[in-house]
């Protein structure tokens, strides 16, 4: 992912929070369902989203909100020595329900033509399913390729702060109509890489 580089600094800002979070006796599974419940609800802002700008606003720190937990539980996992293959699969879950209430409410609000949509939230679900796939087939877990998961919510969140400051159109789409399109596109060719990358393995 293009986004791997932060990743380092980005676990030095969350530790903190996470160490806080377990002091209070939250679990990693409990984050991980409240970030659920922030992209539900970033969905829901979103898809009632077309006429206010206001709500586009919301519904992008709402995503925030969900990659921070997102990051934050397997950050709190590890700092309690509790990180097992149960918690890895309820956050792969979570995170692809995430991505269907986010991405599909985008689109379904009219930002973009559905088609569109529909080849963007295909393209997410075949990239994460490939990721995991090299593991299943002892490849090991692969996540390369030029868009996953936090590139795809970090466009997310600008482009919301960008619409809630210019919502007007730009050759036929809004800015989160066009974030859409560059997911659908980069997310396809994120599958290509990485289909490439699991069959020469073999």
């Amino acid at each position: 992912m293009t986004s791997d580089s932060l990743r380092p600094l980005v676990s030095k800002i969350i530790e903190p929070f996470a160490e806080k979070a377990v002091d209070i006796g939250l679990s990693p599974n409990i984050v991980s369902f409240l970030s659920l419940i922030f992209a539900i609800t970033a969905g829901v802002f979103f898809y009632y989203s077309y006429t206010n700008p206001l709500f586009v606003l919301i519904a992008g720190l709402l995503v925030a909100l969900n990659s921070f937990l997102d990051a934050m539980d397997g950050i709190m996992a590890r700092h309690m020595q509790t990180a097992s293959l149960k918690g890895d699969f309820l956050d792969h879950v979570i995170d692809r329900y995430s991505d269907i209430f986010v991405i599909c409410s985008i689109f379904l609000a009219g930002h973009v033509q559905w088609q569109i949509g529909l080849a963007a939230i295909v393209g997410v679900l075949l990239t994460s399913y490939l990721g995991t796939q090299a593991q299943a087939l002892d490849i090991g877990r692969y996540y390369g390729g030029i868009m996953g998961r936090a590139d795809r919510l970090i466009l997310i969140i600008a482009a919301s702060l960008i619409y809630f400051l210019y919502p007007s159109l730009i050759y036929g789409f809004s800015v989160l109509g066009w974030t859409i399109v560059i997911i659908a596109v980069g997310s396809h060719v994120t599958a290509i890489q990485r289909i490439y990358h699991i069959w020469k393995q073999f």
